[in-house]
């Protein structure tokens, strides 16, 4: 047995269904089947389950042809992957939902689930913001609730912010940390609080960055050049709101703004602005960068 199969000995008999096929649920659902775990993927739109699924099977092409993988291996991690529906709950293990940044629609999905999902299965959001133990009450399984906060690229990125809700058991915790660790990620466990660790660092930055620019302080690429050069930042902060997603921005920048009930967090004119004109960043190839 290899390396990686020990490691996830204890889920390879185990089956997660993904419920999100976008760029972070797709991501999920990659690393999850390269670990060799069954992985469902499911989407409410059929249309972006194939764009999802799609997009993961080129990029275990490039990794082929790249020789950072062979084609063999390529071949196996797709033996582990398939779409489905949310009636595939009815038999997962672990059920990770990564859809809209939207507590109400999040909320809504968690119920529905809880209505297929057997007793042991344990619910993890992938939110960046959302409180855990109100998700974990609209799933009325509070104590198999558990936020899994990944980073974007999921394939690349090591982190996953593990939050555990008021109500969340030490078992639950337990299996999440296990999980994450059997993908292949750093765990790190952090307590329910509007934006965790990261976002509630990260956001407030970037959002200073689009009132410094709306300021006219700056160009862009000079305010992005500053963290590049002076703190050794991989990407400025403009640029890295426009690999989150603009839209992704303002909604958790609008759940710290509610939750907290302070200034500091007031979602920039400018964001606002960007996303009700549809500039969302890469994903609609344009937000303070053209791409």
């Amino acid at each position: 047995m290899s390396e990686a199969e020990t490691k996830n000995e204890p889920w390879m008999n185990r089956r997660v269904l993904v419920v999100g096929a976008g760029t972070m649920g797709g991501g999920i659902a990659q690393v999850a089947a390269q670990a060799r775990i069954q992985t469902i993927l499911s989407d409410a739109d059929p249309a972006s389950l194939e764009r999802g699924l799609n997009a993961i099977g080129s990029r275990w092409e490039r990794l082929a042809a790249s020789g950072n993988r062979n084609p063999e291996e390529s071949a196996e991690f797709a033996s582990f992957l398939r779409s489905g529906t949310l009636a595939d709950a009815a038999t997962a293990d672990l059920i990770i939902e990564a859809i809209v940044e939207k507590r109400e629609v999040k909320s809504a999905l968690f119920a529905e689930l809880a209505s297929i999902a057997g007793p042991s299965a344990i619910f993890a959001s992938n939110t960046s913001s959302i409180s855990i133990s109100a998700l974990g009450t609209a799933s009325g399984r509070p104590d198999r609730f558990v936020g899994m906060h990944f980073f974007n690229p999921v394939p690349v990125l090591p982190l996953v912010e593990i939050v555990r809700g008021l109500e969340t058991s030490d078992q639950s915790l337990a299996t999440s940390v296990a999980f994450v660790t059997a993908i292949g990620k750093t765990p790190i466990v952090v307590d329910d609080a509007p934006g965790f660790v990261a976002n509630r660092v990260l956001l407030p930055m970037i959002n200073e960055a689009i009132f410094t620019l709306q300021d006219g302080i700056a160009a862009r690429q000079s305010i992005d050049d500053v963290f590049k050069l002076g703190m050794s930042h991989p990407m400025g902060p403009l640029a890295l709101a426009d690999l989150i997603g603009l839209d992704v921005c303002l909604d958790i920048l609008e759940t710290l703004h509610h939750d907290f009930g302070e200034d500091k967090y007031r979602p920039a004119p400018l964001l606002r602005r960007m996303v009700d004109a549809g500039k969302l960043g890469r994903k609609s190839g344009e937000g303070f960068y053209t791409y």
